[in-house]
């Protein structure tokens, strides 16, 4: 590895052997060393899973001028802390990078998304990081027009960095040439008939996780859903703390200070004749 360049650590959830993560690695090579660490096969859906009850195992499948691939058996999450603690000991990345994803992680997507999970974890490790997707599920896809855009957003933060605790969830539509580029937040969607039930030959049913997604607020142009149908590539800063500051606020308004109260017999019905008392007082 060359100490002169950026090193990255790159995960997905679609496996090691993916069209996506071998394109971005070949976009991403005379930038910065590359440390590949990837599932065996795919893991999408995982999120920010990690495995608990199994043990873990790395394989070199690469080793080549300024990038090492290896696979693991766990999650896109385990991947990353196993490279962190075992791949990277003489050096920490200086980018995490999640991708690039066969499909989509706009909207609520980015909860489930292996990928983003990837991408979550290096934030919470407070490195830089971007996950980046695609809106083409084929395992063929064409990577190839994303690429001066991956460059431009890669090299931009490794220049500038990301404010502690922001990831970026960067998603392309499916074309050949985009619009532009759009910062957006993140769309309100909902999935839904995402069971498929089935009956086993043997006597007993049993379902495949299916599913149709619904955007719940198709006129609302801030949001990534609405750039990605409009042909631009969408980029939503994403935050790691999920706590809601306006509700926070407003119960901290009206509930609080609390008093002290003995832990005992009639502690819950006290406290609640006591909450029940300060709203009328309020009023």
């Amino acid at each position: 590895m060359n100490t002169k360049k950026p090193l990255i650590l790159i995960s997905n959830d679609d496996g090691y052997h993916a069209k996506g993560i071998n394109s971005l690695i070949d976009m991403l090579r005379d930038i910065a060393d590359i440390i590949v660490c990837a599932p065996e096969s795919a893991r999408s859906g995982f999120a920010t899973a990690f495995s608990a009850t199994v043990p873990l195992r790395l394989k070199l499948r690469r080793d080549e001028e300024g990038m090492q691939m290896w696979s693991c058996n766990g999650t896109p999450v385990d991947c990353v802390k196993l490279a962190l603690q075992e791949l990277c000991v003489d050096r920490l990345p200086d980018m995490i990078l999640g991708g690039i994803n066969h499909g989509d992680n706009a909207s609520v997507n980015v909860h489930y998304s292996g990928t983003m999970g990837v991408t979550i974890e290096g934030c919470m490790k407070y490195i830089p990081s971007i996950g980046f997707s695609l809106c083409d599920f084929a395992s063929d896809a064409d990577f190839e027009p994303l690429r001066p855009y991956v460059r431009q957003i890669v090299q931009k933060v490794l220049a500038e960095g990301l404010p502690k605790g922001v990831c970026l969830n960067v998603n392309f539509p499916k074309l050949k040439e985009f619009k532009g580029v759009r910062m957006c937040r993140m769309a309100m969607g909902t999935w839904y008939n995402e069971c498929a039930k089935q009956r086993h030959p043997h006597g007993y049913d049993y379902y495949w996780m299916t599913g149709a997604y619904r955007n719940d607020e198709p006129e609302q142009e801030d949001t990534d859903n609405w750039a990605l149908t409009h042909g631009y590539v969408s980029i939503t800063p994403t935050r790691i703390d999920v706590t809601d500051y306006d509700l926070l606020r407003s119960w901290k308004e009206e509930f609080w200070p609390l008093p002290t109260l003995p832990i005992g017999e009639g502690f819950v019905s006290k406290g609640l004749e006591y909450l029940e008392r300060l709203k009328k007082e309020k009023a």
